[in-house]
């Protein structure tokens, strides 16, 4: 057997796929070999198995009709957690491919090996099954959920655990499975139900007590040799018991229905040990304990799920640094990085917006359940969690963040995209966030996320937009390793529309789109027309928005787009339809009873009507003449009165025809009183000077 598993990979691949994979099988029964043969071996096997999938649908017969149940076990048994790690995870790969070439006869011998070993009862074979149960939960979670709630395993672990002589591997394997069990919530309630009490009294344990209670019970204890520790739990076991009481803390059994002779009460249960007990312990166990780093970062992932801890976490500036060094130097694509992010997730996030219908729903709803009106806990309020983003950004996020944004997973990715987004709320970090790195980031996790991953293109999408809101684009995109500014206006062109998917239509992402843009268009010609080519049907789209502020948004955008002479004439000097119509719109909104769209409507029309073909587009409105001298009598601005003079000087100047038309129509039009009227309103210098430039253009020989 030894001589034929040794064969070397040439020989291998030139066997059928059934007999490479008893070959592999062989190799790995026989023991004795070096991790990296190992791995190997189990590198291969999970390639076939894949592959299986595959061939089977082809017609081909499954590799998966050779693998009894002494070649499961090898599997599986690799799974054992006093394996090395690098075997442990290949195993997990191989146990994961091996399951779905099997189908049910896969599941099948799975639950017989579990079974097998539970009822042999000894503690290797309680290591093996509790290991094996904790690694397959995310991969088969009903099969594992069913393996662990069959009748009398769960209530069979308190006497295990509470065994007067203690085995820290099985106490271990134990607690990880039931730290992997708590995903499943039938589970973790089957878990709150059996193990909470023995849960407490290992995190309870007090070594200096137990030894005395063991002195106390057997003077003659000190004459055994290793007695005292093997029967106190370890630190490490203490660990893994409160992250999975914060599990339980932090996400509450709800029970799917009351049994009978139940009420809805719950449970009265003696636990002493609360989800802040609980986060200091994890807390202290960062800053004075980083062996067990991972538990800890596990264990603060849940309990900064509860706003109190989130608030304290956050006010502790030791812990933070601690927290954000563990993130600043754990392994990429790692449960370490993931968790840490979680935890800065919880930190940092905000409430989601209501509109007034869902927080009068909200309120019926409290009250149909007898509790009143619901009272939001203050510390989820905007401004504490913007007093705990400006901590976490204070201590150095940024930078950390953008590292692990280069090579990180996708789930990593999206964590770290939500909290820039929560950190670009708060307008004074903007500017610093640009500088960190934050745009490139955003840029890049855009172009990552797959089209269908919809909620987190928008996310990073919106959180480049509030920066690039509030930072000059000259500084954001140039450097000594400059950003193309024009990769810029996809991301934020996918957010000028509402999310369709969203039961709510929320205006603040396009708003905030339309305003980045204007940001962007008062650069260059070259960045105007890339605006334009990517995104202007939905801008004009959005200068019928109901909305005021997002229509002002957009006509303040056309408004610095129209600055291109190219731009300006392709869009409204064209002579056709759509031209004619969108000077209609611009027009239109000249005349609106909001100021601030006057203003910015009245600066389009300045910057327009400097050629000849936009002017005879205006004079040919019927209403055109009247709602530019509209602009000049504003009673609000003097802004707008200036706006409108200079559109009035720039008719009057047109060349030929169309500038002896436009003085006809603006005279009958009323322009002698409205300039008139602006010189009396109006104060400043400019604005008077400029009037008397335009009644000498009105009053002279064309």
């Amino acid at each position: 057997m030894a001589a034929v598993a040794t064969a070397s990979a040439p020989a291998l691949e030139s066997l059928g796929r059934h007999d490479q994979t008893l070959l592999l099988f062989a190799g790995l029964m026989e023991g004795g070999k070096e991790d990296e043969e190992t791995v190997a071996d189990m590198g291969k096997l999970t390639r076939l198995l894949n592959e299986d999938v595959e061939l089977v649908k082809k017609g081909e017969q499954t590799i998966t009709s050779v693998i009894d149940s002494d070649c499961v076990d090898t599997i599986v048994c690799y799974l054992d957690m006093r394996n090395p790690e690098i075997v442990r995870a290949h195993a997990t790969l191989c146990t994961s491919a091996y399951l779905k070439a099997s189908g049910e006869e896969g599941s099948r011998h799975l639950s017989e090996f579990f079974h097998a070993r539970v009822r042999r009862g000894t503690y290797d074979d309680y290591i093996v099954a509790f290991c094996v149960a904790a690694a397959i939960f995310p991969i088969v979670p009903d099969l594992t959920s069913e393996l662990f709630l069959s009748e009398g395993f769960i209530a069979s672990l308190g006497p295990l655990m509470r065994r007067k002589w203690k085995s820290r591997k099985v106490e271990t394997a134990c607690l990880e499975m039931l730290n992997a069990a708590c995903m499943h919530s039938h589970c973790r309630e089957a878990v709150q139900k059996y193990c909470i009490d023995w849960l407490e009294e290992i995190v309870d344990q007090d070594p200096d007590n137990a030894v005395r209670a063991m002195y106390a019970t057997d003077p003659d204890v000190h004459t055994q040799e290793g007695s005292i520790s093997m029967r106190q739990h370890s630190q490490h076991v203490q660990n893994l018991a409160a992250v999975v009481l914060a599990k339980l803390r932090a996400v509450p059994a709800q029970s799917s229905g009351n049994q009978p002779g139940q009420g809805s009460e719950p449970r009265i249960q003696s636990a002493t040990t609360s989800i802040e007990d609980l986060s200091k312990r994890f807390t202290k166990m960062l800053v004075d304990d980083p062996e067990h780093v991972q538990s800890s970062v596990e264990g603060l992932a849940y309990a900064s799920l509860r706003p109190s801890v989130r608030d304290s976490l956050a006010g502790d500036k030791e812990s933070l640094t601690r927290l954000l060094k563990a993130l600043e130097f754990a392994p990429s694509k790692s449960p370490l990085t993931y968790g840490a992010l979680s935890i800065f997730v919880n930190l940092t996030r905000y409430q989601p917006r209501e509109t007034e219908e869902q927080k009068r729903l909200k309120q019926l709803k409290a009250y149909a359940n007898a509790a009143g009106k619901l009272q939001a806990d203050p510390l989820t309020d905007d401004a504490h969690v913007a007093e705990r983003c400006k901590r976490v950004f204070e201590a150095g996020i940024t930078p950390v963040l953008v590292a692990h944004g280069r090579n990180g997973s996708a789930a990593s990715l999206s964590l770290i995209v939500s909290i820039v987004y929560s950190l670009s709320m708060t307008p004074a970090l903007r500017g610093q966030l640009a500088q960190q790195g934050a745009v490139r980031l955003l840029m890049g996790a855009w172009v990552t996320f797959p089209e269908k991953d919809d909620a987190a293109r928008r996310t990073a999408a919106q959180a480049l937009a509030r920066i690039l809101i509030s930072t000059d684009p000259s500084l954001v995109f140039g450097g000594t390793r400059p950003i193309p500014q024009a990769a810029a206006i996809r991301p934020l062109a996918s957010i000028l529309t509402t999310d369709p998917t969203s039961d709510t239509r929320d205006l603040l992402p396009p708003f905030e789109a339309l305003l980045a843009l204007t940001n962007l268009a008062s650069t260059d010609n070259d960045t105007r027309r890339a605006i334009v080519r990517t995104a202007w049907d939905d801008i004009e789209e959005q200068l019928f928005a109901a909305n005021t502020r997002v229509s002002t948004a957009a006509v303040e955008l056309v408004c610095n787009i129209v600055q291109s002479p190219d731009e300006a004439l392709s869009l409204f000097g064209d002579g056709s339809p759509r031209a004619e119509n969108r000077l209609r719109v611009v027009l239109a909104l000249a005349d609106a009873e909001d100021a601030k769209t006057r203003s910015a409507a009245g600066g389009a029309l300045a910057a327009l009507t400097g050629y000849e073909a936009v002017v005879g587009a205006v004079v040919a409105q019927p209403r055109g003449p009247a709602v530019v001298l509209g602009l000049c009598r504003d009673a609000e601005s003097e802004g707008i009165r200036h706006r409108g003079v200079v559109v009035v000087g720039n008719m009057l100047s047109a060349e030929g025809g169309v500038g002896q038309l436009a003085k006809e129509k603006l005279t009958e039009a009323g322009a002698m009183e409205a300039l008139a009227d602006c010189a009396k309103k109006s104060r400043t210098p400019d604005v008077v000077q400029a009037v008397v430039q335009v009644l000498e253009l009105l009053l002279g020989p064309k």
